[in-house]
């Protein structure tokens, strides 16, 4: 089996440069950068203030209340072909909708989409199950009102990193809750935290050892600040961790993860069992690249990119 393309692989070595020499600048920046030496309240605190000063709000962005929820919505120029409900990443503890503004605006210019973000509740202020259920608030309200108020009733779900995971968790409840899975179109997977009694990757137990933004002990502190109290076998519940679920009669998936990422067995273990479910599901891994792969400018993002987009329009078509 192998799990990359002989085109990936010749991409591998200017991967490598591009990732190393940026590792190398953030961590003269910010020697702690790993995480590996900051308290929960440090990272929470500066984070969140990182999230603040860097990312411009794109001023084409309307914020509404949908469900009781604040949303970041984005309306294509043309005709609506989908509504894509997007999570934003960050641990569950940092993070906000603002920081996908570029990525999300172009999605819905390119395929016609309405981009529905959600700023759900974070930890510690706000724990499980919180910021699900502020995702299913929306995917109830989407349900109801998406083609009255955004031009269509079809829907696409995606996030990255815990975004992935929140974006599946809805998906699930969706299905648990009201039996409404038949108008997600798809959903687009991002190197997504999907084990939260932790995978052997998120342990540190990798094959390639190169250097990631995430470390084992900063996902133990995410985890520990999301879950107070809980055991990792109580974190492998199914309606907590989802690559325990029951994944039969999902909607056709699209996961994406690179090689240094801690969160790469997430991926590849949810990808087995969606397959084992009988639904459909592509697997993209990335060689060489750490979690948030897609800021690293490289052949391997923009391969990644033109084949998310080859994914979007199938959906999109169905």
């Amino acid at each position: 089996m192998k799990l990359w393309s002989s085109d990936f692989e010749s991409m591998r070595a200017e991967a490598r440069r591009v990732v190393d020499d940026a590792m190398a600048r953030r961590l003269l920046a910010d020697p702690t950068g790993d995480g590996t030496a900051r308290s929960l309240d440090d990272v929470v605190r500066a984070e969140r203030d990182a999230v603040a000063r860097l990312y411009e709000p794109h001023p084409q962005a309307d914020e509404r209340l949908l469900g009781g929820v604040w949303c970041r919505v984005f309306m294509p120029p043309g005709p609506v072909e989908a509504v894509y409900l997007h999570f934003h990443g960050g641990g569950m503890v940092v993070g906000a909708p603002e920081m996908n503004d570029s990525a999300n605006r172009a999605l819905a210019v390119r395929f016609g989409l309405a981009v529905v973000s959600v700023d759900y509740r974070l930890a510690p202020e706000h724990t499980y199950p919180d910021a699900p259920e502020d995702g299913l608030a929306v995917a109830r309200w989407l349900l109801e009102h998406a083609e009255a108020e955004l031009g269509s009733s079809r829907l696409v779900f995606g996030g990255d990193d815990v975004g992935a995971y929140l974006a599946l968790t809805v998906l699930l409840r969706l299905r648990e809750q009201l039996g409404r899975v038949e108008q997600v179109l798809g959903a687009n997977l991002v190197a997504g935290w999907f084990d939260w009694g932790r995978s052997p990757s998120s342990r540190g137990a990798r094959i390639d050892d190169g250097p990631d933004q995430l470390s084992p002990e900063q996902l133990r502190r995410y985890a520990d600040a999301y879950l107070p109290g809980l055991s990792d076998d109580d974190r492998r519940r199914a309606d907590i961790s989802p690559v325990f679920a029951d994944l039969r009669g999902l909607c056709p998936a699209l996961l994406s993860v690179g090689t240094r990422d801690h969160l790469l067995d997430d991926s590849l273990l949810l990808a087995t069992r969606w397959a084992e479910a009988g639904n459909e599901v592509e697997l993209i891994v990335l060689p060489d690249m750490p979690h948030d792969f897609a800021s690293y400018a490289c052949g391997l993002t923009a391969a990644w990119t033109a084949r998310t987009s080859v994914w979007f329009a199938g959906v999109l078509a169905r």
